[in-house]
């Protein structure tokens, strides 16, 4: 079975092929330019390394969430225009279960955390046990300071990982943090591949028509935020403006 794929939920935009498991091909675009100018092309360019075609592809994965908003939505654009007018099966997984998919060699609490800014981060907490991921939180959004009492109440060595690693590991007062190498503290792809290759396996009805994939937001958007303050604010004047008249 030959699976493609993308993880743009953080600053790096990675893509990978890999069949039955094994991984083929692996690419990271650390260029820092925007996800909608480099993701096709390194799609395309990977597989015609490999002879192959998107329809030659048998399930797509994306990392569906949470993390960057804008990431998402075009990795999310990318799996629809790539399955479109085919029968080709498409899923979505957690962004942050996949980067702990990619540490599964670690013994301990893992901890995958991707910047939300504001000193906030997307983070969910997984135990892992000989290549076992046991997942003890949902995905969620929470400033560091909150983080910091949730590891510590489990007590246990714990792996950060994600692009949120070096502000977390800075600032959290947690005495038990295991260091990580900086070349494993991104995504990778092939985490993601991993994590919807062993759902599909397990139930193919896991994957579906990729025009059904949509992203998954923690919070709701910068947009929607102003527009909320702004109607609280308006909704205020409007108040006081009553009270004067009475």
């Amino acid at each position: 079975m030959k699976i493609v794929a993308i993880d743009t939920s953080a600053s790096y935009a990675c893509a990978a092929l890999v069949e039955d498991g094994r991984l083929l091909h692996e690419v990271t675009d650390l260029s820092g330019h925007a996800h909608s100018s480099t993701l096709l092309p390194m799609i395309e360019r990977m597989l015609t390394l490999h002879a192959l075609k998107p329809r030659d592809v048998d399930l797509y994965v994306c990392a569906i969430g949470p993390g960057s908003y804008t990431g998402l939505r075009i990795g999310v654009a990318t799996v629809k225009g790539l399955t479109a007018g085919t029968k080709i099966p498409a899923a979505g997984v957690s962004s942050l279960e996949a980067l702990a998919v990619n540490c599964r060699f670690f013994e301990g609490v893992i901890c995958p955390v991707i910047d939300a800014r504001r000193d906030q981060m997307y983070s969910a907490l997984f135990s892992c046990h000989n290549g076992v991921l046991t997942r003890l939180t949902d995905d969620a959004i929470m400033p560091l300071t909150e983080l910091d009492k949730l590891l510590k109440k489990t007590g246990r060595v714990t792996l950060p990982v994600g692009d949120g690693y070096e502000k977390t590991a800075a600032k959290l007062t947690y005495g038990k943090l295991k260091p990580l190498p900086r070349e494993y503290r991104n995504a990778r792809a092939y985490g993601t591949a991993l994590l919807g290759y062993e759902r599909y396996l397990a139930d193919p009805s896991f994957a579906g028509d990729g025009s059904a994939l949509l992203p998954r937001y923690i919070k709701i958007t910068q947009a929607e935020e102003e527009r909320t303050r702004s109607l609280a604010a308006a909704g205020d004047s409007l108040s006081g403006g009553g009270r004067k008249k009475q």
